[in-house]
């Protein structure tokens, strides 16, 4: 699937099946709550929290799908094209980025 046809594919779903888009500002917040329930499982994978009973259950590769899906939804809402996007944002980083990152020493 490619980025292009993400953005395709959750514009139909929520026209069918979701009924219409949130507002942009109730998407926001929602990608909040998504960012945060993935933050949750990392601090407990891979942080010095434990699990909770209740997070047990939580799968990563889910939670970030929910990221992505809410994300996919503010670009359609306000007109992004993020293959567009993430490319322009890979040129931005080459030129910014061609030594910083091979010339900081905390990175060797």
């Amino acid at each position: 699937m490619t980025i292009a046809n993400a953005q395709q594919q959750v514009d139909q779903w929520i026209k069918t099946t979701g009924v219409r888009y949130f507002s942009e500002l109730t998407n926001m917040t929602i990608l909040t709550e998504e960012v945060g329930e993935l933050a949750r499982i990392m601090a407990r994978k891979y942080g010095d929290q434990s699990f909770k009973e209740s997070d047990k259950d939580k799968n990563m590769a889910d939670e970030m799908a929910d990221v992505l899906w809410v994300l996919i939804c503010l670009a359609n809402q306000t007109g992004v094209d993020l293959t567009q996007a993430l490319e322009k944002n890979f040129e931005k980083k080459n030129i910014r980025d061609a030594e910083r990152h091979r010339n900081n020493e905390k990175l060797r």
